[in-house]
């Protein structure tokens, strides 16, 4: 019987791939084991032991559970007006948070014991509560009280202003009242100065005086600039 050349070279070559494919597949086989070797799939069920929950995991620390008897033994203490003794842990979660509350009162700004600066003269005070700086002004906060028995009146744009330099300084007002009531109120407002002018200034003097009469002068110095 004569062979076909053709269908043996045929089978021949099939053969081969076959061969190759399954020898293609085998070698991605091993190559994908030994790429996932290292590869562990996560721990992702609800119940862990102690052990999975180290802090190398990473993971939380389990919801603590109340026991019933102390929860009412609370309750009964409280219903009885008994104070009831915090436990440890709770005492030392208290602690850092009073050192955290005495810590912000020690960074409160303290209060400036400069001011006020009161002046008076026949029933009428006037008092620098405090200076500040606003924008590319010096603010005074003041205060005006009449005490009297009859009205006075101002004129603010006498109001007299200098420096310890010497130096006559221009000043606005706002709030002030021009007609200033007696009574025991206290009426608030401010005087604005640029700060341009208070250059070198350390300390300021005021004069104001009422309006036409100037029967009366408030006068006070050593207002600090800063």
């Amino acid at each position: 019987m004569k062979v076909n050349p053709t269908v043996v070279l045929t089978f021949l070559l099939l053969s081969m791939m076959f061969g190759a494919g399954a020898l293609s597949a085998s070698l991605g086989l091993e190559l994908g084991k030994a790429a996932l070797k290292e590869v562990t799939q996560p721990d992702v069920r609800p119940n862990t032991s102690g052990e999975s929950n180290s802090p190398a995991t990473g993971k939380g620390q389990g919801l603590k559970l109340l026991k019933e008897d102390e929860v009412i033994k609370k309750v009964k203490a409280r219903i009885s007006g008994k104070e009831v003794e915090p436990e440890a842990g709770q005492t030392k979660a208290a602690e850092p948070a009073a050192e955290g509350a005495e810590a912000k009162a020690a960074e409160e700004p303290k209060k400036d014991e400069r001011f006020p600066i009161a002046t008076k003269d026949q029933d009428v005070s006037l008092q620098v509560t405090g200076v500040r700086r606003e924008g590319s002004s010096l603010v005074l906060d003041v205060k005006l009280k009449n005490e009297g028995s009859r009205s006075v009146q101002f004129l603010y744009s006498f109001l007299n202003v200098t420096d310890d330099k010497g130096r006559s300084l221009s000043a606005t007002t706002q709030g002030l009242p021009g007609d200033l009531p007696p009574g025991d109120q206290s009426y608030s407002g401010t005087v604005s100065i640029p700060s341009a002018l208070l250059e070198n200034a350390q300390k300021l003097s005021l004069t104001l005086t009422d309006y036409p009469d100037q029967e009366l002068e408030l006068k006070m110095s050593k207002i600090p600039v800063q």
